[in-house]
């Protein structure tokens, strides 16, 4: 964790010393010689705190030490205000120290002077001077940026309204612009102090609640590093475990796009591990998503797909000790230099020499692939507009031909553009067009293009575009259609499905019988219940008995299912967990909730590690020997081919062998194949596995496993 050191009295050779320690070939004499020059310089000189303006320049070098940089950087930090604000030429800078320096010491004097928060035509323009100056040297932005972090530490002493416009400059283009870079550690820094400014009571109540969580909680982070540090170990592997609360402004941020409240924001710990090869990264990885449980959708790998600007990590989330989420990054010592440094990790030097690091990206070619889109663009506004949107890089911003902006998740298809705006234009939608030209449904949009749907009367949304589409939204809207167009496929399924529910009692799903199953269920025809039945959005099981409440079949003498568990004290009660589905003849134990009685878990289940702190909930459990009936709901997902009669063979095989099906969920329709899960009501788990046997067999599936929830919530402790 970066420790912010105070810079009122380093000396020259403090400041050497620092340098020497990554790089002992330095050239102590040219150091102390731009040590001595500034401080001449700048001799009579007062920041707005009253301490010697020297004190600045001196700090910003150090701050560039902290990213190893070379000599000629950290000269530059030490004279960059010595020409606008001293007697100082830039003639002199060149003959005392190099051309090399005068030309950085003249790009951040020229950066000093944008005023990059004026009027939009200016700033955009000031903004293409500053792309110029980072394509002709990116360490002027360095300097920059480093002098950007001491101004926003020390921004106490200046007025309030001052305060305020510094820090709305720093949080729209210096934090993200760090980001963009690759120095994540300068962004997050440079956003906590501007929120410090523009929201000071925010900020404060993120802390309070912080110091609350912590005093209930206590060290979660010493204690989920410890467990970290201890799985690795017991694999041999040797790593480095650090944790940290995030900072309160990405806290905020969380809060505000996810609208929840702090109490339910869980992935507020984060933890880094560092391995000493690619290889212990994979590893690392396999370990945590086998001690904990993995959260799904939170996972990346940026180290077999890199980062533009050289970052390389993998990227989980899993929930730790008490459910709490927290997120992991793993990578190597030398990823972790590049990621601590970004771009900048190109000048970084260790032992006298430009460090060879094989992650660091090539800063002429980062730089030039960055500018070469916004040199394009003539109208300044609209560069202003590229820039802005290219270092937001999470969100991607379009434009509809109105000129409206419409804000999407990065990865976005026109489809989803179409369904933001309305779900009319998006039923109606045929195809697209991106900035004047026709393109495939499935393009990704990016930021800045303007799209126009084109739409068709009589257009409806097609199966695949559930494939296409990302925002939960538009795939809503596309399923939603899907169901009132598919209402004659659905009636065809409820027929096969009624026809077995009723088998299963020696009846038949006459058409007298059905109208009358309507009628008691209070829906309008048969039809309708067919295709309700279809949709699952009632069971086989609810239409038997809304005609034959009394038939059961006679299995002989069964087991209560109220008291199928042995093990329970008297008066206590139990519930199977929905996150395994626990049936009879599986091992399973029980965990014990105040005022709810017990959970059910099958052994094997993976939500009991959140439980393994707290032994004296555990209850041994097991199931009464003997005859179940067949009350016990478990759920298969079966894949199987999309031809005639598919459906109504698998749920004739399922009545066949005596199971009942209570509901159906279409995961995935294909031209070639459907995804479906089937929820059953089996007697055991003898009787799971032999009608799975029984449909495994069948041609046409493809296939077949057990469901398991595995984001299902266990009751709340």
């Amino acid at each position: 964790m970066r420790q912010m050191m105070d810079t009122t009295e380093i000396t020259a050779d403090d400041l050497i010393a620092l340098v020497r320690a990554y790089n002992p070939k330095t050239n102590e004499k040219r150091l102390r010689a731009a040590f001595d020059f500034g401080h001449e310089m700048h001799d009579g000189q007062f920041r707005h705190s009253g301490e010697p303006y020297f004190t600045h320049p001196v700090a910003v070098a150090a701050i560039l030490t902290e990213q190893q940089l070379d000599d000629a950087t950290i000269i530059t930090a030490l004279l960059h205000d010595t020409v606008e604000d001293t007697r100082a030429s830039y003639k002199d800078i060149e003959r005392l120290f190099s051309a090399e320096v005068a030309e950085l010491v003249d790009g951040v004097t020229k950066l000093t002077n944008l005023q990059l928060n004026s009027t939009e035509t200016k700033q955009a323009e000031n903004f293409r001077k500053l792309f110029m100056a980072m394509s002709k040297d990116l360490r002027v932005i360095l300097v920059k940026l480093a002098d950007r972090l001491h101004n926003m530490r020390t921004i106490k002493a200046m007025r309030p309204d001052k305060q305020v416009q510094k820090a709305r400059e720093t949080m729209d283009i210096y934090a993200p612009l760090a980001g963009r870079m690759g120095m994540q550690w300068m962004r997050e820094e440079l956003e906590d102090l501007a929120f410090r400014v523009l929201n000071p009571e925010g900020r404060a109540s993120i802390i309070r609640r912080f110091i609350t969580l912590q005093r209930e909680t206590g060290d979660v982070i010493q204690r989920i590093t410890g467990d970290m540090r201890a799985e690795l170990d017991k694999a041999g592997i040797e790593a480095e475990v650090f944790g940290r609360a995030k900072k309160p402004y990405s806290i905020w941020r969380k809060m505000e796009e996810k609208e929840q409240s702090f109490s339910r924001l869980s992935d507020i710990y984060g933890f880094r591990v560092l391995t000493g090869s690619e290889e212990d990264c994979y590893r690392t990885l396999g370990i945590i998503h086998g001690r904990w449980r993995a959260v799904p959708g939170r996972f990346k790998d940026y180290i077999s797909q890199p980062k533009s600007n050289g970052y390389r990590s993998i990227h989980t989330t899993v929930s730790g000790r008490d459910g709490k989420r927290v997120e992991v990054q793993i990578r190597t010592r030398q990823m972790h230099d590049v990621a601590e440094t970004g771009v900048a990790a190109h000048w970084s030097y260790r032992d006298g020499k430009r460090s060879r690091n094989p992650f660091a990206v090539d800063p002429a070619k980062w730089i030039s692939q960055l500018s070469e889109q916004f040199n394009a663009e003539e109208n300044h506004e609209d560069f202003l507009e590229a820039v802005k949107l290219e270092m937001y890089a999470d969100q991607v911003f379009c434009f509809t031909p109105k000129g409206e902006v419409v804000k999407l998740p990065r990865g976005a298809t026109p489809i989803d553009f179409a369904y933001a705006i309305h779900t009319r234009i998006g039923n109606d939608c045929v195809g697209a067009k991106i900035d004047g030209m026709r393109v495939p449904l499935w393009t990704r949009v990016k930021n800045g293009q303007s799209i126009e749907i084109i739409r068709a009367q009589g257009q409806t949304p097609q199966p695949t575009w559930l494939d296409i589409a990302t925002t939960g939204k538009a795939k809503s809207a596309i399923r939603r259609s899907l169901r009132e167009e598919d209402r004659a496929r659905f009636v065809k399924l409820g027929q096969e499905l009624a026809r077995s529910a009723f088998a299963q009692v020696g009846k038949r799903a006459t058409d007298k019988v059905l109208r009358t199953a309507a009628k008691n269920m209070r829906i309008d025809s048969a039809q309708a219940l067919l295709a309700q039945l279809g949709s699952s959005e009632i069971t086989g099981r609810e239409v038997v008995q809304s005609v034959y409440a009394d038939i059961t079949p006679s299995k002989g003498e069964q087991i209560d299912a109220k008291r199928a568990v042995v093990g329970l004290e008297p008066g206590q009660s139990f519930s199977r967990s929905p996150c395994c589905n626990p049936l009879p003849g599986e091992r399973i134990v029980g965990i014990t909730f105040r005022g709810e009685g017990v959970t059910v878990h099958t052994i094997d289940c993976a939500c009991l590690s959140d439980y393994e702190d707290q032994p004296d909930r555990w209850i041994d459990l097991r199931w009464h020997d003997g005859n179940h009936p067949a009350v016990y709901s478990t759920v298969i997902d079966l894949t199987v081919g999309n031809g005639a009669g598919v459906l109504g063979r698998i749920c004739t095989l399922i009545g066949e062998a005596s199971a009942n099906i209570s509901d159906l969920e279409f995961l995935e329709r294909k031209p070639d194949f459907y995804r479906i899960l089937i929820y059953l009501d089996l007697r055991d788990v003898a009787h799971l596995h032999s009608l799975m046997l029984t449909l495994e067999a069948e041609s046409d599936v493809a296939a077949i496993e057990r469901y398991r929830k595995i984001d299902a919530q266990s009751p709340t402790r």
